[in-house]
């Protein structure tokens, strides 16, 4: 059986004159996954269908200047903080913390020039029956006003099965906050929306939001609501609710509670194409899954093949801690301090693939 290999080209230059290289990964049996080192961004992530055909199951757009010009975090890395902190501030040990603002008076994703924006170090991988790319960035301390130096790594591993792994770690020099998450846009058919796709997310709550996005009371029970989707369920219905919730966002922009014990590697979502083409499953040692159907993509952006980018065209399953936690003491924390290290896991296996 062919093993997995590492290759790497350049592709094109970054806002700040660096050279960004695209490293693909190839599982020698027909999946193959291109992460460029600007934003950690997962470029492209090519998998066989059941008849045959590959595609790539991530929306991305044609070029670099694409990517900085309108970030709509197509497939990076989020952080120091993915999702949003309220009015761009928390408290930590008695000092409050002022994060930049870019979201309706709140910091989403690090504020704007979160680690999405930055130039990653990579070194590539090779170890039998995987490939991989780890990618290294420093974030030094007041960095978009968060404390504490921090030197982040993020590995995306592909081995023989077609499974793409992707392994956060941080460390720190003095207290602060990280949550770190990939911004994948999926789409398994490749094209057109997902309002024929099935979505299942093994949660049984989730937070509602007001309206700039921020969680608002207690995680609500999902039974009885379009938020429940602990069987699968055809996008298009919950889309198309009277849902107070889901008329606010036009879709999903929702964090799911998921069950299970924390830092276990368990199911957080199944999804599923049309005529069940491809099937992939995402497994986490998060305790959250951020749920976003693409609501706000407008068009005004086109990939490699000129297909536009257009709302609803796909689904983002970010794993991740909760939103808002710092100034949320009941959620589970995402503190970090000197002598210890940060870990997650987040895999995105695709059991139709035959074994």
């Amino acid at each position: 059986m062919p093993r997995p290999t590492v290759q790497h080209r350049p592709f094109g230059t970054a806002p700040s004159g660096d050279d960004v290289v695209l490293w693909r990964l190839e599982s020698g049996t027909g999946v193959h996954a291109e992460i460029l080192t600007y934003g950690g961004i997962l470029h492209t992530l090519g998998v066989p269908g059941t008849t045959g055909e590959t595609t790539s199951v991530v929306l991305s757009p044609a070029s670099i200047e694409q990517y900085a010009e309108k970030s709509s975090y197509f497939g990076a890395i989020v952080g120091r903080y993915s999702n949003r902190l309220a009015h761009g501030r928390f408290t930590l040990d008695g000092t409050t913390h002022h994060i930049p603002t870019n979201d309706r008076g709140h910091a989403l994703h690090g504020g704007p020039e979160g680690f999405n924006t930055r130039m990653w170090q990579a070194t590539p991988l090779r170890d039998g029956d995987t490939a991989g790319v780890r990618l290294s960035l420093h974030s030094p301390d007041g960095d978009m006003g968060f404390p504490g130096a921090l030197d982040t790594t993020v590995t995306y591993t592909l081995d023989a099965s077609g499974t793409l792994s992707l392994d956060y770690t941080a460390t720190t020099d003095r207290p602060t906050v990280v949550n770190l998450s990939n911004h994948a846009y999926f789409n398994l058919a490749g094209q057109d929306d997902i309002l024929g796709h099935t979505l299942e997310v093994d949660a049984p709550a989730y937070l509602p939001i007001d309206a700039d996005g921020i969680p608002h009371g207690p995680v609500a029970d999902v039974t009885g609501t379009p938020f429940d989707l602990t069987s699968p369920q055809l996008l298009r219905e919950p889309l198309q609710s009277t849902d107070s919730q889901i008329r606010a966002t036009d879709g999903f922009d929702h964090c799911w509670v998921l069950s299970g014990p924390p830092d276990v590697l368990r199911r957080a979502a199944r999804l599923t194409a049309p005529a069940s083409a491809r099937v992939m499953e995402v497994w986490t040692t998060e305790p959250g899954v951020q749920v976003y159907t693409a609501n706000q993509l407008d068009g005004s952006l086109t990939d490699d093949c000129g297909r536009r980018l257009d709302r609803h065209g796909a689904v983002c399953l970010e794993t991740q801690h909760l939103p808002d936690t710092p100034n949320r003491p009941d959620y589970p924390s995402t503190v970090l301090r000197p002598g210890t290290t940060s870990r997650s896991r987040t895999e995105l296996r695709f059991p139709h693939l035959p074994v």
